[in-house]
Protein backbone atom coordinates (compact mmCIF):
# COMPACT_ATOMS: atom_id res chain seq x y z
CA UNK A 1 0.00 0.00 0.00
CA UNK A 2 1.92 2.94 -0.97
CA UNK A 3 0.68 6.64 0.21
CA UNK A 4 -0.44 8.01 3.47
CA UNK A 5 -3.99 7.21 3.02
CA UNK A 6 -6.29 4.42 3.07
CA UNK A 7 -10.02 4.02 2.79
CA UNK A 8 -10.75 1.17 5.68
CA UNK A 9 -13.72 -0.91 5.85
CA UNK A 10 -15.81 -1.56 9.09
CA UNK A 11 -14.26 -5.03 9.94
CA UNK A 12 -10.84 -3.85 9.68
CA UNK A 13 -11.75 -1.19 11.91
CA UNK A 14 -12.93 -3.97 14.38
CA UNK A 15 -9.81 -5.95 13.81
CA UNK A 16 -7.98 -2.48 15.22
CA UNK A 17 -10.72 -2.27 18.23
CA UNK A 18 -10.05 -5.63 19.01
CA UNK A 19 -6.40 -5.18 19.25
CA UNK A 20 -5.23 -7.17 15.79
CA UNK A 21 -1.34 -6.74 15.99
CA UNK A 22 -1.03 -6.97 12.00
CA UNK A 23 -3.70 -4.44 11.39
CA UNK A 24 -1.92 -2.72 14.31
CA UNK A 25 1.04 -2.53 11.98
CA UNK A 26 -0.89 -2.01 8.91
CA UNK A 27 -2.20 0.97 10.06
CA UNK A 28 0.37 2.90 11.87
CA UNK A 29 0.88 6.38 10.53
CA UNK A 30 -2.02 6.33 7.76
CA UNK A 31 -4.17 8.17 7.48
CA UNK A 32 -7.58 6.22 7.56
CA UNK A 33 -10.50 7.40 5.32
CA UNK A 34 -14.14 5.41 6.48
CA UNK A 35 -17.13 5.99 4.88
CA UNK A 36 -20.12 7.52 6.98
CA UNK A 37 -21.80 4.14 6.98
CA UNK A 38 -18.58 2.61 8.60
CA UNK A 39 -19.11 5.17 11.34
CA UNK A 40 -23.01 4.01 11.63
CA UNK A 41 -22.36 0.70 11.48
CA UNK A 42 -19.71 1.07 14.70
CA UNK A 43 -22.31 2.80 16.98
CA UNK A 44 -25.33 0.99 15.89
CA UNK A 45 -24.19 -1.94 17.57
CA UNK A 46 -26.69 -3.51 19.80
CA UNK A 47 -25.42 -4.17 23.90
CA UNK A 48 -22.07 -1.54 23.53
CA UNK A 49 -21.22 -0.08 26.70
CA UNK A 50 -20.77 3.67 27.42
CA UNK A 51 -16.71 3.16 27.52
CA UNK A 52 -16.63 0.99 24.30
CA UNK A 53 -18.97 3.97 22.36
CA UNK A 54 -16.17 6.61 23.73
CA UNK A 55 -13.12 4.39 22.42
CA UNK A 56 -15.09 4.09 18.95
CA UNK A 57 -16.04 7.93 19.03
CA UNK A 58 -12.27 8.38 19.53
CA UNK A 59 -11.20 6.40 16.97
CA UNK A 60 -13.86 7.68 14.32
CA UNK A 61 -12.48 11.15 15.46
CA UNK A 62 -9.27 9.99 14.09
CA UNK A 63 -10.37 9.21 10.44
CA UNK A 64 -11.84 11.55 8.16
CA UNK A 65 -15.57 10.63 7.09
CA UNK A 66 -16.61 10.53 3.96
CA UNK A 67 -20.50 11.65 3.76
CA UNK A 68 -22.52 10.24 0.65
CA UNK A 69 -22.64 13.16 -1.95
CA UNK A 70 -24.08 12.69 -5.27
CA UNK A 71 -21.14 11.45 -7.27
CA UNK A 72 -20.94 8.52 -4.48
CA UNK A 73 -24.81 7.77 -4.31
CA UNK A 74 -24.39 7.17 -8.20
CA UNK A 75 -21.60 4.99 -7.93
CA UNK A 76 -23.62 3.13 -4.90
CA UNK A 77 -26.61 2.29 -7.50
CA UNK A 78 -24.23 1.32 -10.15
CA UNK A 79 -22.06 -0.92 -8.08
CA UNK A 80 -25.11 -2.22 -5.96
CA UNK A 81 -26.90 -2.97 -9.43
CA UNK A 82 -24.17 -4.60 -11.87
CA UNK A 83 -22.30 -6.51 -8.70
CA UNK A 84 -25.28 -7.02 -6.24
CA UNK A 85 -23.60 -6.01 -3.09
CA UNK A 86 -25.66 -4.87 -0.21
CA UNK A 87 -26.39 -1.63 -0.31
CA UNK A 88 -24.25 -0.80 2.68
CA UNK A 89 -21.28 -2.55 0.95
CA UNK A 90 -21.82 -0.78 -2.24
CA UNK A 91 -21.86 2.46 -0.13
CA UNK A 92 -18.48 1.90 1.15
CA UNK A 93 -16.92 0.64 -2.39
CA UNK A 94 -18.30 3.65 -4.55
CA UNK A 95 -17.13 6.08 -1.15
CA UNK A 96 -13.52 4.55 -1.71
CA UNK A 97 -14.02 4.49 -5.32
CA UNK A 98 -15.07 8.55 -5.57
CA UNK A 99 -11.89 9.42 -3.15
CA UNK A 100 -9.48 7.28 -5.21
CA UNK A 101 -8.01 5.25 -2.25
CA UNK A 102 -7.43 1.99 -1.62
CA UNK A 103 -10.21 -0.26 0.27
CA UNK A 104 -8.53 -2.09 2.74
CA UNK A 105 -11.15 -4.72 3.60
CA UNK A 106 -11.61 -8.44 4.97
CA UNK A 107 -14.79 -8.84 2.73
CA UNK A 108 -13.78 -10.51 -0.41
CA UNK A 109 -16.88 -9.68 -2.21
CA UNK A 110 -15.30 -6.24 -2.64
CA UNK A 111 -12.97 -8.66 -5.30
CA UNK A 112 -15.73 -8.59 -7.74
CA UNK A 113 -15.18 -4.97 -8.53
CA UNK A 114 -12.86 -4.98 -11.06
CA UNK A 115 -12.87 -0.57 -10.89
CA UNK A 116 -11.56 -0.72 -7.25
CA UNK A 117 -8.22 -0.46 -5.89
CA UNK A 118 -8.83 -3.44 -3.13
CA UNK A 119 -6.27 -5.02 -0.54
CA UNK A 120 -8.23 -8.16 0.86
CA UNK A 121 -7.05 -8.52 4.63
CA UNK A 122 -6.79 -12.17 5.25
CA UNK A 123 -7.04 -13.62 9.35
CA UNK A 124 -6.11 -17.30 8.01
Amino acid sequence: MIGNKLFVDTNILIYLLNGDPEITQILDGKQLVISVITELELLAVPNITVQETKTIEELIGDCQVLNINSGVKKLAVEFRKSRKLKLPDAIVAASSYYSKLPLLTADKAFGKIEELDVVIYSTE
